[in-house]
């Protein structure tokens, strides 16, 4: 997508692209503020339980440790008002290597799969 940019560029200044390019990057920046990080969801444990920092630390990465443990070994995980977590099998299929238009073969394989709790839907 860079060469393409760079090659648009060349030819002639183009000022709707670079003004289309713009809104795209503040969206970005805006979903990476707005997601929660692990050392604040740890703070924000330990602010609702009142176990220390270390406590909540140990709690969230065992947590986390156990429900990827889960998945590597097929099973589904629920999360009691906000989803279930699974393992789903993809099927092998032709896919077009970008730039060169060539076609290429995609092995079968896996993908994590999340499926929303109708109460956490329902309060979106």
């Amino acid at each position: 997508m860079l060469l393409t940019m760079t090659k648009k560029s060349a030819k002639a200044p183009a000022k709707k692209p670079a003004a289309k390019a713009a809104p795209a990057a503040k969206a970005a920046t805006k979903a990476e503020s707005t997601k929660v990080a692990k050392t604040q969801l740890v703070e924000m444990v330990a602010d609702k339980t009142g176990l220390t920092k270390k406590q909540s630390e140990e709690a969230v990465s065992a947590m986390l440790d156990v429900i990827v443990g889960a998945i590597k070994g097929g099973q589904s995980v629920g999360l009691p008002g906000l989803g279930t977590l699974s393992v789903k099998a993809t099927a092998a299929r032709t896919g077009v290597k970008p730039g060169t238009s060539e076609k290429i073969q995609i092995p079968a394989g896996k993908k994590v799969a999340f499926k929303v709790a109708s109460t956490l839907k329902g309060n979106l």
